[in-house]
This record gives C-alpha cells, structure tokens and sequence, in this order.
C-alpha cells in the first residue's frame, strides 16, 4: 500500500490485508471468538486467504467505529515508530527506516535505539499526553539521564552505584512526565532507598510508600483509582525496561534485579547525556514529526566522529583483550580474531571494527557460557529456574528461551549452540526469537537439530507453533542438507492438537519429507538434566550420539501409536529407561 492515499476505504483496506495474510488475528483466541464455522476455519489455518474471504470475516467482527477504524488502530504503531509516515497529502510512504527493517539483515537493537531517541511526549501523531497535563519529556533519554543522576548522588553518599531495581523503576519511571524533574526525581529515590532500607518490614514500607507516592501524582485519594495505577505502573515498568534493553543501552545486575548503564557503551551514553536534555523538539506539525521519526539518518548522533569512534574502539579492544585474559586462565581456547590498527580506520572502518568486536565479544561470552554450563552446581541451577519459572520475575517466554539454551549447552558436547533472541551487550536475551527463524540452533558433529520454546499451553500451541514449527526445521533442513536435522519441541505442557500435528510431520511427512521432532515439557527436559547430574556426580560424560539415540527411541514411538495422546504418554517412559541405560553405562 505504499504510495496509496489514506482513505477511509484503504484504512479497511489495510486491515483486511492483515487478516488475509494471517498478520492480525490468526491464533489470537479472542479474535476467533464467535466467528461461523466457515470463518473459523480459515483462520485456523496459517496460509493466506482470499481478500474476500478476509473482508467478510473483518465485516463479521462487526467491530465498534467499523473496520476502517480498526486499521487506523493497527497503523499507529508503525507510523510511531517510524517506519512509515503519511504526507502532506496523506498518502501512505514507507519510511527510509522502515525499509530497513525489512531488510533481512536489520539490527533489532538499532531500529529500537533509533526509534527511541526520537520518541517524545507529547508529539504530534498520538493526541494522548498532552502538554497542558504537564508532559515534556524523551522517555528513553530521560531514563539515562536518571539512572546516571541515581548512580551519582548514590555515590557521593559512599555506595557503589548498582543502578535503579525493578521495584523503584516502577515507582520512579512511569510517573516522570517532564525532564525538568529528572533531578529532583533521583533524589526522591535516594531517599526512598536510604528510608526503606531503615525500616522494620521493608517491603511493607515499599508497599504503602509506592500507593502514597501514586496518590500524591494523581492528586487524589481514592483507594481504588490508587490501587489501579499502582498496578498499572508494575505492569508498565516491566514492558518499558523489556523495550529499553532492546537498544542495548541498559543492562540487568544484581541477578536480575537492577537495571543500569550499559558500561561498554559508556562512551556513547556520556555523548547523548552531553547534547540531549531529554526535552521535547518543537515541531511546526504531525507531518514534520512524522518526517523526523522515518528518517533513519536522524538523529545525527554525536559520537560519530572519528576521535569519538577511535575512542570507543579503544575501549572495546581493551575490554575484549582483558576478557580474553580471564578466559584464558580458565583454559578457555579462544578463536581467533583479526585486530586492526585503530588510528589508520576511517570513520566507517571505525564503526566497522567496532560492531565486529562486540560480535566478537559476544561469541566468548557463549564459549564462557558453555564452560560455566558444564558445572554441576550450575545444572542444578537450571532445574531450579526451569522447575520454578512460573515464579520468575522475568517474561517467562524470554526465560524459558534462556533457560532451554542453558539446559543444551550443558547436555553434550555441541560444536555451537546459537540461540537466535538478541541479546544486549551482557549477553542476556532481551526478547524472544524473531518470527522466521528457530528459537535455538544446535549444530554438532553427527547431526544438527533446532529447538523451539513456547509457555503456551492451551490451544493457541498449536495456532502459533504448529506450522511455523514444522516451516522452520523445513528450512533449517533445506540450508543444512550435510547432517540429520532434529526439532526439539519444549513447552510447560505439550497440547493435545500440536502434538497431532507433529505426529503427522513425523510419520507422514511435511512437504513431503519426514520430519524428526521431539516433543518435551519442561518437566522431561529436568528429566534430561537430572540425568546428566548423575552422569557427572559420577565422574562420567553424555555425548551427543548418546542423546540422539533418545531422541530416535521417542520418534519410533510414533511407528506403534495412531493417536496423539498415546505418544504422549509413552515419552516419560522412554526417557526414563534411556536415563536408566546411560547411567549404569
């Protein structure tokens, strides 16, 4: 639809494209509420329909304000980030930063930095934070500029600054509306600190400070309206430090409880520190603010600047050698790495050579990763975090992306496990897979596998991981034809109608070939791991062909059963006589 006008009849138009290619709707349980037979069963398959077939069903939902308004609802979000922009004659125009993003290569943790130095409220696009209501404020920029001013009034009282925890983020962030408060903000929270660290119940005291706190921004004292916002800003504090550390600015310590500067980019956070106050750009109309948001050269950002870029090389070198000094007297071996003479790179050499040792630093963090993992007492670690994961105060989808990734490095002897999230410069995973891709790859001397995660375990399993499952070992197969190639499939519980599905794939094929997936619950992977303890407990290794033969046992099981549900009740059976054979070795 780029360079058609934005009517009324292209703004339904838009939304019946969605829900024609399967973008809106398809597996989302509420949409499918109440839709004919006919309809439903177009949806619950993953292929695209006709646009006919895709209008009567957006006519069918017979939503309030029409399906016209129901576009314009999913076109926000796009033109706020800036990937597309209506122009001066309202017609629709991808941005030049949106075709980035539709890139192949595109870089996650750039498009949210880009998009986020540039978000401002109020702005021009959205009519909601309106100035008269005391909002002026870069939400993004001005979160730097707070934890730094935290992080330095914490000090000068005689502390190491630790960053802000997830509890006073939720306090302090959501309710700072205007960057004339940053500093006056950060002290409130010192005090806070230093007040609830005096206290006799601590959390009791966080409790009722955080409600007075709520009642004083909103200038009221009903317990209700108090009790909701309250609520609201957990809620919201979690999202906005899950889209922060997108940009790999931020990074989680303190085991997961702080957020603070990411300190390998402590160069480039100084340098927006020292030319952005975090207020709001004044723009003469929406159509400008719109403009400034797509351009994908914008901001100019001040570091980028050859003595700047030079120092940053210098500091990443430096980090990545001493890095490589402390792997090494664990007797690490270290794959190499081609340094360059950083006063004769140019300015995009200097960029260049930049990205290339984050990446490469990012690669010794999974070989450390690996070592660590290879630690009974790290094991058994991760038995308790899987086992506890409903309780973990992460997004489960992300943790159990984390933890799986964990659990495989740990089992056997891999050439290279390669989880697929994106990860900030501490390594840690700040969002799940991208969609089109396996959630882990796994690549051995035998064979190959992927490994795909969900926490879903009603019938929406089977809506989003049935097919694209099976679509991704495809294409795992397809790219990597020299070796066998195995799935394994991990959700708390496994669905009744996506195991049918896999059953299928397994014993009559997906585009014709037969596939090798192997179902698991969480439960069965500790099963897994609990194995290994033992194995290691008793000075003994498991090899990957040993779990191969595993999984080959739970795809033959499939040769003796006609219905889903007894394979899946065979599975514990047959890990258990597998544990039991490798054990007694």
């Amino acid at each position: 639809m780029d360079g058609e006008e934005w009517t009324r009849s292209n703004q339904k138009k838009f939304q019946v494209r969605l829900i024609q290619y399967k973008a809106y709707g398809y597996g989302n349980v509420q949409f499918l509420n109440n839709l004919s037979p006919e309809h439903l069963q177009l949806m619950n398959d993953p292929d695209p329909i006709t646009y006919e077939q895709a209008e009567n069903i957006l006519d069918e939902k017979r939503y309030v304000g029409g399906g016209d308004m129901r576009g314009r609802q999913s076109f926000e979000p796009i033109e706020k980030m800036g990937f597309v922009s209506l122009d001066e004659n309202n017609y629709i125009k991808i941005s030049s930063f949106g075709r980035y993003f539709l890139r192949e290569d595109y870089d996650l943790g750039e498009i949210f930095f880009k998009s986020f130095l540039k978000w401002q409220l109020p702005n021009l696009i959205s009519p909601d934070f309106r100035a008269s209501d005391g909002y002026a404020i870069k939400p993004f920029v001005a979160t730097l500029h707070f934890i730094k001013e935290v992080n330095r009034s914490w000090k000068e009282l005689g502390n190491d600054p630790v960053g802000i925890s997830k509890q006073e983020f939720a306090i302090f962030i959501p309710t700072l509306i205007n960057f004339n408060s940053i500093v006056e903000t950060a002290q409130k929270l010192v005090e806070f600190r230093n007040a609830k660290r005096a206290a006799e119940d601590q959390e009791i005291f966080a409790k009722e400070y955080h409600r007075n706190y709520i009642s004083n921004f909103l200038e009221t004292r009903v317990a209700s309206m108090i009790d909701k916002t309250v609520e609201k800003t957990i809620e919201y504090a979690d999202n906005i430090i899950r889209y922060f550390r997108l940009t790999r600015y931020l990074h989680i310590r303190g085991n997961g409880f702080y957020i603070d500067l990411e300190p390998r980019r402590i160069v480039e956070i100084e340098s927006i520190l020292s030319t952005d106050d975090a207020s709001p750009k004044i723009f003469a109309n929406a159509i400008d603010y719109g403009t400034y948001l797509a351009d994908i050269k914008q901001p100019i950002l001040p570091w980028e600047t050859d003595a700047e870029l030079k120092r940053i090389a210098t500091i990443l070198e430096n980090d990545v050698r001493n890095y490589i000094s402390d792997l090494e007297t664990k007797g690490l071996l270290i794959p190499d790495f081609e340094y360059k003479d950083i006063p004769t790179l140019n300015t995009e050499g200097l960029k260049l050579y930049a990205e290339k040792l984050r990446t490469y630093r990012r690669k010794l963090q999974e070989l450390e990763v690996h070592f660590q993992s290879q630690d009974v007492n790290k094991i058994k670690e991760y038995i308790f975090d899987l086992r506890n994961i409903r309780q973990s105060e992460n997004k489960k989808s992300v943790e159990l992306e984390r933890l799986t990734a964990l659990a495989i490095n740990a089992l056997n002897d891999a050439i290279e496990i390669r989880p697929n999230y994106p990860v900030g410069d501490d390594n840690q995973p700040t969002f799940t897979a991208p969609a089109g891709k396996p959630d882990i790859e796994c690549y051995y001397d035998a064979f190959n596998s992927v490994c795909e995660v969900t926490m879903l375990t009603d019938r929406s399993q089977w809506y989003n991981e049935g097919q694209p499952v099976m679509r991704h070992v495809r294409d795992f197969e397809e790219n990597h034809p020299e070796k066998g190639v195995y799935c394994i499939f991990v959700a708390p519980s496994l669905h009744q109608d996506t195991i049918e599905t896999f059953l299928v794939a397994v014993k009559h094929g997906y585009r014709g070939i037969q596939q090798k997936i192997v179902p698991l619950s969480i439960t069965q992977l500790i099963k897994l791991l609990e194995v290994l303890v033992s194995l290691k407990e008793s000075n003994k290794k498991l090899l990957h062909s040993e779990l191969s033969q595993l999984y080959d046992e739970i795809i033959a099981l499939t040769s003796n059963v006609a219905d889903s549900r007894d394979w899946i009740e065979l599975i514990p059976t047959a890990i258990n006589s597998w544990g039991e054979r490798v054990i007694a070795g």
